[in-house]
């Protein structure tokens, strides 16, 4: 039988893999995406649940990221208020917090400028007889406390919506199936994948390697393996306790190694992390360390010595960042799409990228491998496109 020629066919389905394929069925191609277990099963679902620009990006002077991390939230709060709303955030500051008053008032004046200036993006400095009210934060050595506002999210049904729209304008989604292998052609790439017991082939224009922690893997399944950039897997683990934050949410300083954590409401508990170590096994059975859940606990207890601090759940997830030296923690969250041409892309692998701006990168993703692909009608626009 001949093999079934597709324009577009997509390895992995956590949110950048759904978010491209959105992207390319919204363009009018025919796109395909192969999953392995489920949508948003690894990453996609472990993530601290924020739609934001990353306030924090600023100290690295990631002002391109933060402006557009804005950008996207609010076409995400448009698009998705069903799935996206706004949330306030409070960044208490102690006689020991290592980020002075002058210097976080600085950023947040810069955050909101990027952010447009609106009323809603707005930050002030809360009065002290407001700390009282802080779902039990620690007042002791409290010396200001700013507040500002940013967006929350169920990532998991995220990704299922924007795979949801994908499949409503014509897009393929195979699932539970195994990518095996893939060799290159004059035409493209012929996909080799499993699904049960049954091995099958499709034609490809283009591939997408978008399998987050396990793109390197799949970079060295093709033949001539895929092009890749020196990247790390790094583990981030969150807990639940009990207890709703009923104020919003907390960006708090780790006192021992001056890390930025946080604490927010989810699904009427307390959600708190994240940490970050190297992570260099199989990222399907990643799981929080024993130290991680110490650290995060006692920071817990730092900050709210008054709640109730037991640990409902755990888990941890797995970011790709380019390999460097010093803390994860100050590495470029920038996304890196590598091609296998400069000219003509038929291979795309996405390393690293950010929840918030996911539907940016696909974007981006798209014009990369525009030359490589037939003239198309576009069906719509993924600014305007509604999620639910």
């Amino acid at each position: 039988m001949k093999n079934k020629i597709i324009d577009i066919v997509v390895i992995g389905g956590g949110i950048q893999g759904a978010g491209v394929a959105q992207a390319a069925a919204a363009a009018g191609y025919q796109v395909t995406l192969l999953e392995q277990s489920s949508l948003a099963a690894g990453s996609s679902s472990k993530s601290s649940k924020l739609i934001h620009g990353g306030l924090r990006y600023l100290e690295n002077l990631d002002i391109k990221l933060v402006r557009e991390s804005l950008h996207e939230r609010e076409l995400l709060l448009k698009n998705a208020p069903e799935l996206v709303h706004r949330i306030p955030f409070h960044i208490p500051v102690y006689h020991r917090t290592s980020r002075k008053p002058w210097l976080i008032r600085t950023g947040l004046s810069l955050y909101t400028i990027l952010a447009g200036l609106s009323q809603s993006v707005r930050f002030r400095s809360l009065p002290e007889n407001e700390w009282a009210q802080l779902d039990g934060l620690k007042t002791d050595g409290l010396k200001k406390v700013f507040q500002y506002w940013d967006a929350q999210t169920d990532d998991r049904k995220l990704t299922e919506a924007v795979m949801h729209s994908a499949k409503e304008m014509g897009a393929e989604f195979l699932c539970p199936t195994t990518f095996m292998k893939g060799e290159k052609n004059e035409t493209g790439y012929k996909i080799h994948y499993k699904t049960g017991d049954k091995t099958n082939q499709l034609q490809a224009r283009v591939v997408i390697n978008a399998a987050g922690p396990w793109a390197l893997s799949v970079a060295k399944q093709f033949t001539p393996e895929l092009p890749v950039i020196a990247v790390e897997n790094i583990q981030g683990a969150h807990i639940e306790l009990p207890g709703l934050l009923e104020k919003g949410c907390y960006y708090l300083e780790v006192p021992e190694d001056k890390r930025a954590v946080f604490a927010m409401p989810w699904h009427d508990k307390t959600l708190f992390g994240t940490t970050e170590n190297q992570y260099t096994g199989d990222p399907a059975k990643v799981s929080p360390l024993q130290q991680e859940l110490d650290y995060l606990l006692q920071t817990y207890q730092f900050y709210f010595p008054e709640r109730r601090a037991e640990i409902l759940d755990a888990w941890a997830g797995i970011r790709v960042l380019p390999t460097a030296n010093g803390s994860s923690f100050k590495r470029s969250r920038e996304t890196h799409l590598v091609t296998d041409s400069e000219e003509r892309p038929t291979a795309v692998s996405i390393f690293g990228g950010k929840l918030t701006v996911y539907r940016a990168t696909a974007e981006q993703l798209m014009r990369v491998i525009q030359k490589s692909l037939p003239q198309k009608t576009a069906k719509a626009d993924t600014r305007n496109l509604k999620l639910s």
